[in-house]
């Protein structure tokens, strides 16, 4: 069984910074695309970032200059480093992993997610 969890979430003032980290843990071989992705109240799921297990990085436009993603292979941890935070990234920030388990399934796996709340 493999499982995301993720922390880092809260509320700050627009313009602060959050650090967000999701770790994936169980019976896992190998950790693939890593992302992040946020929902906000009436609004779809969207991908905020991605990065691949060679570092290959996407953002989307809303969140380019300002959100860097990042990963430590070792800890098999994604991170979203957020700046200059805007009262429209208010969303749940949910993590998503490719993942090939201990017996070599290859699957999809979202965490349970964590609020963003930026004040004007």
């Amino acid at each position: 069984q493999v499982q995301l969890v993720e922390s880092g979430g809260g509320l700050v003032q627009a313009g602060g910074s959050l650090r967000l980290s999701c770790a994936a843990s169980g019976s896992i071989f190998s950790v693939n695309r890593m992302g992040w992705y946020r929902q906000a109240p009436g609004q779809q799921r969207e991908l905020v970032a991605s990065i691949s297990s060679v570092v290959n990085t996407n953002y989307a436009d809303s969140v380019k200059g300002r959100f860097t993603i990042s990963r430590d292979n070792a800890k098999k941890t994604v991170y979203l480093q957020m700046n200059s935070l805007k009262p429209e990234d208010t969303a749940v920030y949910i993590c998503n992993a490719d993942v090939t388990d201990g017996v070599l399934r290859r699957n999809d796996y979202w965490g349970q997610g964590t609020q963003v709340t930026v004040s004007s």
